[in-house]
């Protein structure tokens, strides 16, 4: 865990006379044992890997999300209507070394499955206990960057935190639901199921077409703790229509604590690890993270999956920058 002090966060952005920067005003701790001490509700972190993806061969280039999201979001003025006072910035759990043996294994030999699974367990602990933490403070853990594997780690840190099972919601079009053979990007629900951490898993946006049948018949066995909200039905048919739709998604999760995921392989054309020409749009991903954001408050928020290539950093970062936003402001 790096954790960052205030003359770091003033050195990502050029300060302008007359103006109050988010790098200015955010929180900042010198140690973990410090966020308690704070009355920000939310403790913002970055998860800096694509191990998760490349377990299922994917697309790498996740673990430059947080750093993207970071510069965008300190760049932003503070002011009563952003409300910079409300976020600790923490800093990011850096999984370099387990990048390193990742891009050193043959995706082709016997044992990739199983090697790089074990890398993912690993970052799963690393991620559990930092959230853990966190969360036994009575704050907000937000995680931004890495692969949706991220989200067992974060609902096992929750969970344990709390003494049981919660809900999730996630804004995905794939289902994270596949088989329980070695840890990656895909199968962190129907992991954290199997492990009792989640109850009731709300999948809202899932596609038609991108979802196995094999999980569709797993996805049956749990049919009263999984709700999906078809991408097709909601945005193409209109039935029901979007601001019904999240409403149904709320009441479904709303017994238990719950965790928010926005994965924006779900947004239309968004630079991800599975980018989609047609999904939501990044106006609808700002209205879902805002609705689900408020009343009750999650207990966690992750976003993850998304890919800034070169060209596309500062938009990438503004995007990630607006969702952390709408959660917090």
């Amino acid at each position: 865990m790096k954790i960052y002090n205030r003359e770091f966060l003033t050195s990502q952005v050029r300060l302008t006379e007359g103006e109050k920067k988010f790098a200015e005003v955010v929180g900042v701790v010198e140690k973990l044992e410090d966020i308690k001490k704070q009355r920000a509700p939310y403790v913002l972190f970055g998860i800096k890997e694509d191990v998760g993806v490349l377990a299922n061969y994917g697309r790498k280039g996740s673990s430059d999300a947080w750093e993207a999201c970071l510069k965008a979001l300190l760049d932003m003025q503070a002011n009563s209507l952003t409300k910079p006072e409300s976020i600790i910035i923490l800093g990011d759990l850096d999984f370099s070394k387990e990048m390193r043996t990742a891009s050193l294994l043959d995706p082709d030999g016997d044992n990739f499955g199983e090697t790089i699974g074990k890398l993912v367990e690993q970052i799963d602990l690393e991620v559990s206990q930092l959230v853990r933490f966190i969360v036994s403070t009575g704050k907000i853990p937000v995680a931004i960057g890495g692969g949706h594997n991220n989200g067992f780690g974060l609902v096992k840190g929750v969970s344990d935190a709390l003494g049981g099972p919660i809900n999730v919601v996630s804004m995905d079009a794939d289902s994270n639901f596949k088989a329980l053979t070695h840890r990656h990007n895909e199968n962190a629900f129907s992991y954290a199921m199997e492990k009792g951490y989640v109850d009731r898993y709300a999948i809202f946006g899932i596609h038609k077409s991108y979802t196995a049948q094999e999980v569709y018949n797993r996805m049956e066995q749990f049919k009263n703790r999984i709700g999906f909200y078809f991408f097709e039905d909601v945005i193409i048919r209109e039935n029901p229509p979007f601001h019904q739709a999240v409403k149904v998604a709320k009441q479904f999760i709303r017994n238990k604590k719950f965790g928010l995921e926005i994965d924006v392989d779900a947004i239309e054309g968004f630079p991800s690890s599975a980018e989609t020409p047609t999904g939501f749009s990044m106006t609808q991903a700002r209205q879902f993270a805002r609705f689900f954001s408020k009343n009750p408050l999650p207990s966690y928020v992750h976003i993850c999956e998304a890919i800034p290539e070169k060209t596309e950093v500062n938009t990438v970062g503004k995007a990630l920058a607006s969702l952390v936003l709408d959660l917090t402001a």
